[in-house]
């Protein structure tokens, strides 16, 4: 019977369109292969303009390293790939990765929708080639060749990195060290974050779980019982995160002592230590509203497993979408406008990193709040626009200041922002002002095209997602009248 629950789960995933065909993994190998070309020639040119003798022109070469959900093996047919380049000592990422490559880059016709961010706390290029979405952090290694099948690991090549080198390097070095402490992690990993951003708890920037979370609690799971099959893991799963006792930080074992630190160090409320040091943990945006949500969702996850060995038990009651509109009954309206389309990825995602700030605001003034990830669009209005629908339980009263909330917040993300300022509006809703189309969350469909403005508005619709912040949905375009979504339009 556990067999069974694992091979329908499974399939379950086959369903919702999870695993990439053969025909989507062959295409991203291929890019990747291209893009290390291009890379290993841009060293060659970057040695030759440096000057560098012929011998060490010829020995020079750099790599790229996969990371991220592609690098663990848990990605979908329409999720990006993330990818460091490692670059020998004298490339240097102001001059040579963000002008010599960049430009190289842009000439090549497979390539587009590139630019730079330079600002983050992990600078990089963002790029389109051939249609798959690529982010392009860099490191320097104090090396002349950048050997192509690098160990990461080695402490030989870690030597006298920078503090951007290495939140550059984080991502890769926790991917790896998790892939050899637990190899046969795929499958579970891709199951629980189908749940979490079924449920609403997927997303960092809003205050919940990140990639690097679940892949080190599954990977957990997965080290405590080694030889459990599929549903026994999630059912594990469930049942250690709804008793964990927070703020004691989750570690993996890898057969070093660990320094002990008081949890209450970490100013965390659910520490997750990092598996390549043992003073580092993930960073996180947990607040004590999603705190709150993220428990509960344990909580409900292991309620409806424990009984996983039923006849009528049901992965889809495990993986129901999160009911908005049926839990609150007001919503935070928050809309971000910019006057072009192109402005608009870069205005959404600086707000969005400032998300906790407004979190922390909305908490002290009116009590728990559930900041849902997902992005809707307004298709009766015609400038590129993103719109928000945070949740809202019932607290300290009922009439949130709305215009202190937003001053505050204004405050905090007109300083450090270097693009075009677009428009932000806040507001609060009733949940019959929420949209159909707005009031469930619905990730695992198929991204399309966005489209800003549609001419017949009757039309039903299907979700769209967003190019610059994946799994996001920006809103709905039309089905034309397809009966599989009898629901989608507004």
């Amino acid at each position: 019977m556990e067999e069974e629950r694992s091979l329908s789960l499974l399939q379950l995933m086959v369903n919702e369109g999870l695993v990439p065909s053969t025909e989507e993994e062959e295409n991203r190998k291929i890019v990747i292969e291209k893009l290390k070309q291009i890379v290993v020639a841009w060293v060659k040119r970057v040695a030759w303009q440096r000057r560098l003798p012929k011998q060490d022109i010829a020995a020079s070469s750099a790599t790229l390293l996969t990371y991220g959900s592609y690098g663990l093996g848990v990605h979908g047919s329409e999720s990006d790939i993330d990818a460091l380049c490692v670059g020998p000592y004298f490339a240097t990422i102001v001059d040579d990765f963000f002008i010599v490559l960049y430009n190289m880059l842009k000439s090549r016709p497979e390539v587009s929708e590139i630019h730079c961010v330079k600002d983050a706390k992990v600078p990089l290029m963002r790029s389109e080639f051939d249609g798959i979405s690529i982010d392009l952090p860099f490191v320097q290694l104090k090396v002349l060749a950048v050997p192509e099948n690098l160990d990461i690991l080695n402490p030989v090549f870690l030597r006298d990195i920078d503090e951007t080198g290495w939140k550059s390097l984080s991502g890769v070095l926790a991917n790896t060290r998790i892939c050899r402490l637990v190899p046969d992690l795929e499958s579970m990993l891709r199951c629980v974050k189908f749940w979490a951003k079924r449920r609403g708890v997927y997303g960092n920037l809003n205050g919940f779980l990140g990639g690097i979370h679940l892949a080190i609690l599954a990977a957990f799971v997965c080290q405590c019982d080694p030889h459990a099959g599929l549903s026994a893991l999630i059912l594990h799963f469930f049942k250690t995160f709804a008793f964990w006792p927070w703020p004691r930080p989750v570690e993996l074992q890898d057969g070093t002592l660990h320094p002990t630190l008081n949890p209450t160090e970490t100013r965390l409320y659910m520490p997750i230590r990092l598996p390549f040091s043992p003073y580092e943990y993930c960073h996180s945006n947990i607040t004590k509203s999603t705190f709150y949500k993220i428990r509960t969702e344990f909580l409900r996850g292991h309620n409806l497993t424990k009984d996983l060995l039923k006849f009528d038990f049901d992965w889809h009651n495990v993986l129901e979408p999160f009911p908005y509109t049926k839990k609150y009954a007001r919503f935070l309206k928050i809309f971000l406008s910019a006057s072009k389309q192109d402005e608009l990825g870069d205005w959404v995602g600086w707000i969005k990193s400032r998300f906790r700030c407004l979190l922390f605001k909305l908490e002290e003034v009116q009590g728990l709040c559930d900041p849902n990830p997902a992005e809707h669009i307004d298709v009766n209005i015609a400038d590129p626009h993103v719109i928000f629908y945070w949740g809202l339980q019932a607290g300290k009263t009922n009439a949130i200041d709305i215009k202190s909330v937003k001053d505050v917040f204004w405050r905090n993300i007109s300083t450090g922002y270097q693009g075009p300022f677009g428009k932000m509006e806040l507001s609060i809703v009733q949940a019959s002002q929420v949209p159909k189309s707005a009031q469930f969350d619905t990730l695992s469909r198929k991204r399309t095209k966005a489209c800003w403005k549609m001419m017949d508005y009757h039309q039903r619709r299907i979700p769209i997602y967003s190019q610059h912040v994946p799994q996001y949905i920006v809103g709905y375009v039309s089905t034309n009248g397809d009966p599989e979504y009898p629901n989608a339009g507004v």
